[in-house]
């Protein structure tokens, strides 16, 4: 199998990258730097923007699949940036797929496109996208439209006659061994004693191991047809573990070397600090991120873990490292790396 992965310098995408080489696919990437290791895993490098449809294009000429990772995450930054990596960047996605007649595509999508504040309890994706004007940030409200027109455009004819099936998956704040955001911000922060518990910390929240969240990809991609179960569908990707929040920020912390956090902040208290931080940020311009925002406060307050049966019902999926497994891992890791 011949793949592009988009993003293929990111955790995910890397990882991904990784383990399509180590079954012997040949793979490709398109990102804006250069990877001088995803070179030496035997990976075509193509250098462009997601923004740029030609360079989009050339990556997937002769392609069977396209992993579309890449993404502006964060929840912080110019919503034009959002727009322009997250919808006008799958837009490219998908016209390539169709002038490429590249005939599947599997998009990484993000559960926060269900999410608009409240708690969220096993549920699949049925559950309906929140209205637009309700996300708090930009990351999930531009995730939620490429994800809408992903799932649209299974079915979609190609430029040789036949047909796109696209599938969406989901996963759920995905750690572990090489993650150079979630895992080193936690753990620098708990160091630096600015991190805190938001409310009690007892809000159950699913998470996935790097390894669990790239077969699910590999699986769906092999599985995937216009008119099978994934065609046009999204799944919800997880370790299907949920842990309270609190129990989850501490297990990376110590797993990173540090002393577990004890100090909480009342759920509404860092919902008006992040408020209040986003328009300041926003009046004064600044670029980097506010350490609270409201929709980071939403996220540690609230529930958010997700039925994963229908991933092993559609496309033979069940999550390999359990979270014990994955948590030695990373410590292993980090501390081999001297980050622990």
């Amino acid at each position: 199998m011949r793949a592009l992965v988009t993003g293929g310098g990111g955790f995910i995408g890397k990882a991904i990258v990784t383990a399509l080489r180590a079954r012997g696919d040949e793979v490709r990437t398109l990102a804006r730097g250069a990877y001088p290791a995803l070179e030496a895993l035997g990976c075509t490098v193509f250098r462009g923007d997601l923004g740029d449809a030609q360079a989009v294009l050339r990556a997937a000429e002769g392609c069977d699949v396209v992993f579309h990772v890449a993404a502006k995450a964060g929840v912080w930054g110019a919503r034009a940036d959002y727009e322009r990596t997250n919808v006008l960047g799958t837009d490219h996605v998908l016209a390539a797929c169709v002038a490429a007649s590249v005939p599947k595509l599997i998009f990484t999508s993000s559960p926060s496109v269900a999410h608009a504040g409240g708690n969220l309890e096993g549920v699949d994706a049925s559950h309906p996208y929140p209205p637009e004007d309700a996300y708090s940030t930009d990351y999930p409200r531009t995730k939620a439209i490429a994800e809408k027109r992903v799932r649209a455009a299974n079915g979609r004819a190609l430029a040789n006659g036949g047909r796109l099936a696209t599938v969406s998956l989901r996963p759920h704040l995905v750690w572990g061994p090489g993650d150079n955001h979630l895992v080193p911000r936690i753990v620098a922060r708990a160091k630096a004693g600015k991190l805190r518990i938001v409310g009690d910390g007892l809000a159950k929240v699913d998470s996935t191991y790097i390894d669990n969240a790239v077969e699910a990809h590999l699986a769906a991609a092999d599985a995937l047809t216009v008119d099978g179960p994934l065609g046009g569908n999204a799944y919800f990707v997880s370790n299907g573990e949920p842990l309270p929040i609190g129990t989850l920020i501490n297990r990376i912390v110590i797993a990173g070397g540090g002393l577990a956090v004890t100090r909480h902040i009342p759920y509404r208290v860092a919902y008006v600090v992040g408020a209040i931080s986003e328009y300041v940020y926003r009046t004064l311009e600044r670029e980097d991120e506010p350490l609270m925002t409201r929709f980071v406060a939403e996220q540690l307050a609230t529930a958010h873990w997700f039925d994963i049966t229908p991933c092993a019902r559609d496309f033979g999926w069940t999550p390999r490292v359990s979270i014990d497994d994955g948590m030695k891992r990373l410590a292993e890791s980090l501390r081999a790396s001297g980050a622990a």
